[in-house]
């Protein structure tokens, strides 16, 4: 058994999770509901991670996000808005509420191959452009090589980064891990690396970019979920959660809230613990209450 598996006490038992996750597939009309759509609403990082989105794009979607609740008195905001890093300052100036996070991915998103110099720069840029959350992505090929210990070593550094950054500033950040699950060709691996990550400084650990051609899964999803309530059994500190990447439909992401719900319970149901990494499900959870079509994104 790996260390950190063997440390935590969990190996993923795949029978035992796939009839789980059977037993929340078929459950999930009775969960769905109004409240808990907007609830998923309200921990989406409402995601503009496009390559030709500009200055005035992005703008533009921190205005839509502002005037939300005129349009929609009696739903939650997002939890962010998470762009790349260089625009940071954009959301930063552009919302009217600091209840808005402005999340970014850094550390040389989707793919982490660059010099950790590099990483660790971007990373302190997006804090001293007014970033609260960072989202970076395991680095893969430390990881998968089978060098556990620079993986682990890049998200200390880059933790103490941004920790000095937002210090210097008077503010603290939230760091995201991105496993990139979907090139983890485990869920003894899958495991390993949230282990890894929430040692290593994670607030949260993530499935996924959203740029490889596999991306957030229900089991890789119920497998850090158990890896979460295992670490914080041991050490008493609490990780969030978010899946990202072909969340598309209010169903799916009812399917992730259910997870959370059914491994973690309802102390991890807030924006502060689990958040939904989303591009398109906006309008489709606000469709799904009207019943009827809704492009207000």
């Amino acid at each position: 058994m790996n260390e950190l598996l063997n440390k935590y006490g969990y190996v993923p038992d795949k029978v035992k999770i796939d009839h789980a996750l059977g037993m929340i597939a078929s459950n999930l009309e009775n969960v769905v509901s109004d409240t808990v759509l907007k609830e998923c609403f309200s921990m989406m990082d409402l995601t503009s991670l496009k390559t030709d989105d500009t200055r005035e794009s992005v703008a533009r979607l921190a205005g839509k996000v502002n005037d939300f609740r005129a349009a929609y008195p009696d739903w939650p905001l997002p939890a962010s808005i998470c762009v790349y890093p260089n625009f940071a300052s954009v959301v930063r100036e552009a919302r009217s509420s600091d209840e808005l996070k402005v999340t970014v991915v850094a550390g040389c998103f989707p793919s982490s191959q660059s010099f950790p110099e590099v990483k660790l720069k971007e990373c302190e840029l997006a804090v001293q452009n007014g970033a609260d959350e960072v989202d970076i992505v395991l680095a893969l090929n430390s990881f998968l090589a089978g060098d556990e210990a620079a993986a682990a070593d890049e998200i200390r550094n880059i933790r103490n980064c941004i920790d000095a950054a937002a210090a210097s500033q008077g503010r603290t950040v939230h760091l995201k891990v991105i496993l990139e699950t979907g090139l983890i060709l485990s869920l003894e691996k899958i495991a390993e690396a949230s282990f890894l990550a929430m040692e290593a400084g994670a607030d949260f650990i993530k499935t996924s970019t959203g740029k490889v051609s596999v991306n957030a899964t229900p089991a890789a999803a119920y497998v850090m979920c158990e890896c979460i309530s295992r670490y914080y059994a041991a050490t008493g500190r609490k990780v969030g959660f978010k899946p990202a990447g072909g969340i598309s439909s209010a169903m799916d992401a009812v399917s992730y809230y259910s997870i959370v719900s059914a491994v973690l319970g309802r102390d991890w149901l807030t924006k502060d613990l689990f958040r939904l990494g989303v591009s398109r499900l906006a309008n489709n959870i606000l469709s799904a209450v009207a019943h009827e079509t809704v492009s207000y994104f």
